[in-house]
Order: structure tokens, then sequence, then C-alpha cells
């Protein structure tokens, strides 16, 4: 046990470095679910405790005596303001949050902390959003469940099915914990077939207007 993992709840991968993430989830449930199912060699896992905190309203200190956040760059081990690089521990950050508007706002405000304390992560490419399924559709005929990821993309294919009469029924997915581990694994999980959206500079600015002031540019 390294002192990481002794003195926050990181679930580490054995090897680090090139080829190896870091996944962020909200809460322990959500970590069980993910670390069951990860490849324990390159795929770590860190929850967070409660939605985290606003780093465009609240002032340096406060954000880097917030516990999360310090285990946070423990974890990633390149320090605040990632000043340096060469001793990131993980080629990759992924946001894996539930599926709904309080998986949304805790997105956009570890987003919004990259942004300003993590800044060359974002600049590199190494930061990522899994968004997994909101639905799961059963249809007479299909034989595997439709992954459903929005409640547009569920209203279209459920117009879709009835216009052909095929019968079916929906499951809203309550947070990562209440999908199943076949679609996890699926959608969120497995490098080759989960779908992954870099997160740049732009998508910070964006979440800022929505959740917080312009915040000034710590020193880099």
């Amino acid at each position: 046990m390294t002192w990481i993992t002794q003195h926050t709840k990181l679930i580490d991968c054995r090897s680090h470095g090139p080829g190896s993430e870091l996944l962020l989830v909200e809460g322990d449930s959500a970590s069980r679910s993910v670390a069951r199912l990860r490849n324990e060699r390159c795929q770590a896992v860190l929850p967070m405790q409660g939605k985290p905190m606003n780093a465009a309203k609240a002032s340096e200190k406060s954000v880097r005596r917030n516990p999360w956040y310090e285990a946070l760059i423990k974890a990633l081990g390149v320090g605040w303001n990632a000043e340096n690089l060469d001793a990131l521990r993980y080629e990759r950050v992924l946001f894996l949050f539930d599926p709904d508007a309080d998986g949304i706002h805790c997105g956009a405000l570890m987003l919004i902390f990259f942004d300003q304390y993590l800044r060359p992560l974002l600049d590199q490419r190494r930061v990522s959003l899994i968004k997994a399924p909101l639905f799961r559709v059963s249809a007479d005929g299909y034989r595997d469940a439709i992954s459903v990821y929005s409640e547009e993309h569920l209203a279209r294919l459920r117009r879709h099915l009835d216009d052909r009469k095929i019968s079916h029924s929906h499951q809203r997915y309550r947070g990562l914990a209440s999908i199943d581990a076949e679609t996890l694994q699926e959608t969120c999980i497995d490098p080759d077939s989960r779908t992954a959206y870099l997160l740049q500079h732009s998508d910070a600015e964006s979440a800022r207007q929505v959740f917080g002031k312009p915040a000034k540019r710590t020193a880099r």
C-alpha cells in the first residue's frame, strides 16, 4: 500500500505512465461498481465525496485546502498548477459521472477546477469525459438492449419503434451503480468500445459561464 492509497480513497492500478488512466467518479457506490470491472493493470479509480467545490467562486486558499482536491493532486503527482508534468502518474484523466443533472454539474465543476489549477493537462489533451447511458431500452426482435443517452434520444427511438409497431420497454438508470455490469463495461470502461469526449479550455469557459464567474488565471 502506498502513502496515496493509504490516505485517500484512490483504488490504484499496478502500472503508471503510458496507457494508464485515472477515472474520477461520484462516490463510493460508483467507485465499487467501476473498480470491479476495470483493468487493474492500467485503470485507477478515485471517488469524489460530495459535489466538488466551485473553483470559479472560491478563493485559491480554500481550493488548496479542499480535502478532495488535495487527494486528486496527490494522486496525479504533478503538484498544483501541474508544475511538474514529468511526474504525472497517469497518461489520461477521465470524468465518469452519473448520467443525470447532478452528474453534469459535477463534471462542469471538475472541468473548471482543471482549467484553473491543472490547465497544462487540458492543453496536452489528457482530460476526457465519458458519457454514461441514461436509459436502457429493450425491444422485441432485438437481441441486445439499446443504450440511450438523453431524453431526446429516447423519444426518437420510441417513435421509431412505435412507427414499426415493435413492442418495447425502457428503464432509467439511477447512477453508475444501477447500470448492469455488461453495459457499464462496454459503454464506460473498455477503451475499445466506450466513447470519450476530449475536454478543452473552451469547454471550461462554457461551464464557467453557467456555473461561475470568470476566474483569474493562477500562475503556471
